[in-house]
């Protein structure tokens, strides 16, 4: 009984250590994206940092949705593309300065949405905390549409098992994508032509006395932390267990007294909205929006991540999400430029980076087939509770029966 007290005083003690250093970490992260936007100067390294780390952000935060779905759940939906094509769509309408809407929807007589959010905050508040404010509403307003169109479709689509409903969903983010670029929803999609002049994360600010501080590396990365951590949390709770009881057994599952569909359609209303909430920070990072981006490719290249860090692992998605961006869009782009470190290469040229980085995830995928993390997480206090059993480990023998061995008998 002792021996348990003991053993749960330390666990919690190697807890509390490790959300200390979760949090001393988190801070100077934020504390280097600050002096990143602010301080920090500007040149070519700097810039593909900051958007590696903006782009990674975002990815991060879809395919921890999917996973949430994937992974967690045990429902192979391929509709990733489509939620985030609707958060993105439904962010930037509502977020298009008035003055702006007979530019952007001049083939439509300037739209149905005649206001922006944003500048209706920025009217009372000022322009910064406007932005700043409704930016964060126009996100949340995205992964609510996107999750309003889940639990419509949720309703036949979570019938179905297995491929059936991975063609299902992938076949409802193809027509979704269609549809808005249809003309005869023009007055609000714009049709097939841009979406722009939206708030994007060069217009996050904040103003404290005389001085203006740039929050645009610092924007995408609050609200992935703030995502993951509710999908932590909701993993974490009674509901995940649930899901994962699904995702293991569902006749076992059901005979425990679990409702499958209303579980079901939980965890797919709640990946469709965080992936919707993705889609959102994907406009503000691209400035434009079009629908025929938003492709089955993209599906296929977030599952693709999700693979890469490990099915069940958070942090293995997270981990993945930001080598992947980090290689295609920095790391090998010497691959195109036809030389390297100064010395020219014939079969360096355009298009040769995505032979190797395609040969590359082969590999992982090959010799790493349950991923970076297969289920398991990385956690401080794992961390703490390894280095406490290791020096453990190396004092258990002085105490041990060699040393009551070395000891004069009577």
């Amino acid at each position: 009984m002792g021996k348990s007290l003991q053993a749960r005083a330390k666990k919690s003690s190697d807890q509390k250590i490790g959300s200390f250093i979760a949090v001393i970490c988190l801070v100077v992260l934020y504390v280097f994206l600050f002096l990143l936007d602010n301080a920090l100067p500007s040149n070519s390294t700097t810039i593909m940092l900051v958007t590696v780390l903006k782009k990674g952000a975002i990815y991060a935060l879809v395919c921890v949705s999917m996973n949430l779905l994937n992974g967690f759940t045990g429902l192979f939906s391929l509709g990733q593309a489509g939620f985030m094509l609707i958060g993105a769509y439904a962010y930037s309408i509502f977020s298009i300065p008035a003055e702006a809407h007979a530019s952007v929807y001049q083939y439509f007589d300037g739209g149905a949405i005649q206001f922006s959010i944003p500048e209706s905050i920025g009217n009372v508040l000022g322009v910064n905390a406007g932005n700043f404010l409704g930016a964060i509403l126009c996100i949340i307003i995205g992964g609510l549409v996107a999750a309003v169109f889940a639990a419509l479709i949720g309703i036949p689509v979570l019938r179905l098992k297995s491929d059936y409903l991975a063609i299902a969903t992938l076949g409802f983010a193809e027509i979704i994508r269609a549809i808005f670029q249809w003309n005869g929803l023009g007055k609000i999609t714009n049709g097939s032509n841009l979406l722009r002049k939206y708030t994007n994360f060069d217009d996050i600010q904040i103003q404290v006395g005389g001085m203006v501080y740039k929050l645009d590396t610092v924007f995408p990365f609050l609200i992935a932390t703030l995502s993951i951590v509710i999908i932590v949390l909701l993993v974490n709770s009674s509901y995940g267990r649930a899901f994962k009881s699904i995702r293991d057994d569902e006749v076992a599952a059901e005979a425990m007294g679990i409702n499958l569909f209303k579980h079901k359609m939980l965890s797919f209303v709640i990946s469709s909205f965080f992936a919707g909430v993705g889609g959102a920070l994907l406009a503000m990072f691209q400035t434009t929006v079009q629908a025929m981006p938003f492709q089955s490719t993209m599906t296929y290249e977030i599952l693709l991540i999700v693979v890469i860090g490990g099915i069940g692992s958070i942090t293995g998605s997270c981990i993945a999400a930001f080598l992947y961006i980090a290689c295609s869009e920095w790391w090998l782009r010497f691959l195109d430029s036809g030389s390297f470190m100064g010395m020219e290469v014939s079969f360096f040229r355009d298009g040769f980076r995505k032979v190797v980085f395609s040969v590359v995830i082969m590999v992982i995928v090959l010799f790493f087939s349950r991923g970076i993390m297969g289920n398991k997480e990385l956690s401080f206090a794992g961390m703490v509770r390894k280095i406490r059993g290791r020096k453990a480990a190396k004092a258990a023998p002085a105490d041990g029966p060699q040393g009551k061995e070395d000891e004069p008998h009577d």
